[in-house]
């Protein structure tokens, strides 16, 4: 997959960087007011606080943007693609959808940012020939160099003290394989290898593990779906067989399968189910059941990590 051309293309995905709350307002309300001036949808997906401001200062106009919240909405950044800015996009044919998304927080774990780095990267192909434009704001004042360095190299278009600038770092390409790394497990993690015909014991293995790490009783039936749907992949897409380990890190239980498959598509998982398809829908389930999913894929194997928080 070759990095998107900066071209004048329907699709613009803009980097905003803001210092401060003036600087944020500044950025963010005359986006979201000239859109529904034109009668374009408009939605604002950010986290909580952000919303809040937001929402208070656009007044009357908020109840007619499809306001979200993204430490719940895109708490997995693998879901915010097919559920966040897809599902907003599609529900809108024919008219030029603008969206803020704000998927990159203080706070964001060291777990969690790599894959919200991919999925910034990523938006470039989902979208591409599409007609939205999707405005992604990022705090100079709290964020890491590192993660604004990452913005230049995912938006073809930055948005600085109200000048707007083709980036001169743009290669989405390069961040998505740059974090396509191996995933450090933890020693004397409790692990199964399974084939076909233990595919229920894979599941049972799962949930046991679970309960005894604590895990809520009501995310029982997610990890038990999760779960089926990645050892039957590795059954059926991996070479018969797979490894399952499953251990307790940072908040979490952390569920990770291993096996000889190689996912040559980076957008995976990540693009929402057309209108009767069969099959393919194994990867996008697990983004929408986990709160995070790490991914790292070779040509001679791939290993998926999903986590479930132990506490709401």
């Amino acid at each position: 997959m070759n990095d998107v051309a900066l071209t004048a293309e329907p699709f613009t995905h803009p980097a905003l960087f803001y210092a401060d709350e003036a600087g944020y307002l500044a950025g963010t309300v005359p986006f979201v007011l000239a859109g529904l001036a034109a009668g374009d949808p408009v939605a604002v997906a950010v986290p909580g606080e952000n919303l809040a401001l937001l929402r208070k200062v656009l007044g009357g106009d908020a109840d007619r943007v499809r306001m979200l919240d993204m430490e719940q909405a895109g708490r997995n950044p693998g879901r915010i693609i097919p559920r966040v800015l897809r599902g907003f996009a599609d529900a809108h044919p024919g008219r030029r959808a603008r969206i803020i998304g704000e998927p990159i927080w203080q706070g964001r774990s060291a777990d969690e940012y790599p894959a919200c780095a991919q999925h910034e990267a990523l938006i470039n192909h989902a979208f591409t020939g599409r007609e939205v434009t999707i405005l992604c704001p990022y705090d100079t004042s709290a964020l890491d160099p590192v993660v604004l360095a990452d913005a230049r190299a995912t938006h073809p278009v930055l948005v600085e003290d109200g000048i707007e600038r083709a980036s001169d770092a743009y290669a989405p390409d390069r961040v998505v394989a740059g974090y396509n790394l191996p995933l450090a497990r933890p020693a004397g993690v409790d692990d199964l290898v399974y084939d076909a015909d233990l595919l229920p014991d894979a599941r049972g293995f799962a949930l046991d593990r679970a309960d005894r790490l604590g895990l809520p009783g009501d995310r029982h039936d997610d990890v038990a779906l999760a779960v089926s749907e990645l050892t039957t992949n590795s059954v059926i897409h991996g070479g018969g067989t797979g490894t399952l380990r499953v251990w307790a890190e940072g908040g979490h239980v952390v569920f990770e399968v291993q096996d000889r498959g190689t996912l040559a598509d980076p957008l995976a998982g990540r693009r929402p189910a057309a209108p009767g398809q069969i099959g393919g829908r194994g990867l996008l389930l697990v983004n929408y059941l986990a709160d995070l999913v790490r991914v790292h894929t070779t040509d001679g194997g791939t290993t998926i990590r999903c986590y479930f928080r132990l506490h709401a």
